[in-house]
């Protein structure tokens, strides 16, 4: 019991070390699906009602949560892209409210590459009072991503978009900021995400985050602003 807590202790310190957050900071999850659920449902769970702001071209594990917290009670509000899949800034300042709770855009998209202006993004939703969230799926392992120049409240990653096992993942979840847990038991990981550990594909996962980020110093990259 001893060595598998040593080895998910690791292997949360090198997604973190990926992302530039704290260990105290990465929620393990399934992966990428139930990370942007959690989010979701987590945030929306501390509120009766109010409005969540996301684009037309979101991935469906953003989409289909969105369609449940219509059903029960909230006001979902999906900004335009252009034909380059980019949301235009003016629409999110025109649109967010004191009712917000949630803005949900996604960092890079998943069929056209997009990159969206995050923190720009960030910058609006900060000056209203509102968390933000980004599923960086797609960004993550591929484009250097550091949580802490970027301001995010909230990141989604999944392990096998940067070489990793299937079906584990995790949510940065920035200090401060109070999520409801979704899935309740035995209080495993910091109490917000019960079950018993898949130790092995998280140690992979932990392992190709340190990969990633080594091969992103090779290359070099420009870091994403």
């Amino acid at each position: 019991g001893r060595l598998t807590r040593k080895a998910i202790h690791k292997a949360r310190k090198q997604i973190a070390s990926l992302i530039n957050a704290d260990p105290a900071e990465i929620l393990i999850t399934s992966g990428g699906t139930e990370s942007n659920n959690t989010v979701l449902m987590g945030i929306s769970s501390q509120f009766s009602s109010g409005q969540i702001i996301t684009s037309s071209i979101e991935h469906d594990a953003i989409l289909e949560p969105c369609k449940k917290l219509v059903s029960n009670g909230f006001q979902v509000d999906y900004l335009p892209v252009d034909k380059s899949g980019m949301i235009d800034l003016s629409d999110l300042k025109n649109i967010i409210s004191e009712n917000t709770r949630l803005v949900s855009i996604m960092f890079g998209n998943n069929e056209v590459g997009t990159i969206q202006p995050i923190s720009e993004i960030t910058n609006i939703c900060h000056e209203n009072n509102v968390f933000f969230h980004t599923d960086a799926v797609q960004a993550v392992g591929k484009l250097p991503v550091d949580v802490k120049k970027l301001d995010v409240d909230l990141l989604s990653i999944s392990s096998h978009k940067l070489y990793g096992p299937k079906g584990v993942g995790a949510l940065y979840i920035k200090d401060g900021v109070k999520i409801d847990p979704i899935i309740l038991g035995g209080g495993q990981e910091f109490r917000l995400r019960s079950g018993t550990e898949n130790v092995a594909s998280i140690v992979g996962f932990g392992q190709a985050c340190e990969i990633a980020q080594k091969n992103l110093f090779r290359n070099k990259s420009k870091t994403i602003k």
